[in-house]
């Protein structure tokens, strides 16, 4: 069987075109997948940070009771 050049050359073209279009899909999905992660990091991030917050405050208002307590105790 004898194909043309004319139909090699489009069978190619759109054998290109196809690897083309994959990898752009793969490339997409990637980068979905890449700003999810990092989403994803940003919000575990910003609860880390709110949790370290928390822990400080409490941190100070124990303190602060504390020497509340010392200074009534001392003043009795």
């Amino acid at each position: 069987i004898e194909i043309d050049l004319e139909v090699e050359v489009e069978i190619l073209v759109i054998g290109v075109i196809l690897v083309v279009v994959v990898l752009l899909e793969l490339v997409q999905v990637g980068f979905v997948v890449l700003v999810q992660v990092e989403f994803v990091g940003q919000i575990l991030v910003e609860v880390l940070v709110g949790l370290f917050v928390v822990e400080v405050l409490v941190e100070v208002m124990v303190e602060v009771v504390v020497q509340k307590m010392v200074y009534s105790h001392e003043r009795k």
